[in-house]
């Protein structure tokens, strides 16, 4: 397991999901750990003691809404000033609506883009001095396969995640020689609560077995025919702030069961 004792990573979009199982994977290398997002206080407190407890580090909470620069500019100056720097940045928040073009809300366009991609925009514009500083940081943003490729009726989540990975890839170039790297991770389709939740509802829709709907719909395109899981994902990048992956930078890896190798 990779050690990351002394390092302090803010995960956005944490507090479920892909984003938790990426913090339960930072918290146990040992770093200090700032989890965001919304949901129930109560919870998210239990969750944010669960991970204090289980890591030689120490995890807090911070709610700032990352459709709002301000917000996002005050948690990473705070978890600077609370423990001496942001190391890593995890861009994960992101939401989802599927609608044609002509029909999809323009008050949910400008969410989608705000969260998917100008938040990873302005969390990284407010950690990168403090990386310089040190002359070491990792931001990995959490990408898609649909950052790689398209699917219809998924205009703006499409269209925020190529932004994303050319942010990525940018981002990479300008600070190559400070000791900081760049990378997307581009995760296929993963069995998470809000996945679950919907194959119910899509196997009544489609007269299907809730089996038929993992494997013909979910699954279609990946070619294992397996769910990407969290644990995996949290994996990949814990090995892309290790020692071996210094030179890896500007990278849009696809962890996908092979969809976008077809």
């Amino acid at each position: 397991m990779t050690n990351l004792q002394g390092k302090t990573a803010i995960v956005t979009g944490s507090t479920s999901g892909i984003g938790l199982g990426l913090a339960r994977g930072f918290a146990g290398a040992g770093t200090n750990v700032v989890l965001n997002g919304f949901g129930d206080a109560d919870e998210i407190e239990r969750t944010r003691a669960e991970l204090d407890a289980a890591s030689t580090g120490s995890v807090i909470y911070d709610g700032a809404d990352m459709t709002k620069p301000d917000e996002i500019e005050a948690l990473v100056k705070g978890a600077a000033d609370r423990f001496g720097a942001v190391d890593i940045l995890v861009n994960n928040a992101g939401i989802q609506l599927v609608a044609p073009v002509e029909e999809f809300p323009r008050d949910r366009w400008d969410m989608i883009i705000d969260i998917n991609m100008n938040s990873a925009f302005h969390t990284a514009r407010a950690a990168i001095p403090g990386m310089k500083a040190k002359g070491w940081g990792r931001i990995i943003n959490i990408a898609s396969a649909h950052g790689l490729v398209a699917s219809p009726f998924k205009s703006a989540y499409v269209t925020a995640k190529h932004g994303v990975v050319g942010m990525t890839k940018t981002v990479a170039l300008e600070v190559a020689e400070a000791g900081i790297t760049s990378n997307a991770i581009c995760p296929g389709y993963v069995l998470t609560p809000l996945v679950e939740r919907q194959i119910p509802d899509t196997a009544k829709a489609r007269g299907m077995t809730e089996e038929q709907v993992k494997r013909d719909v979910l699954l279609a395109a990946q070619w294992t025919k397996k769910f990407v899981t969290v644990e995996q994902l949290a994996g990949v990048a814990l090995f892309l702030c290790s020692d071996a992956a210094d030179n890896i930078t500007g990278v849009a890896l696809p962890v996908d069961g092979g969809w976008t190798a077809a």
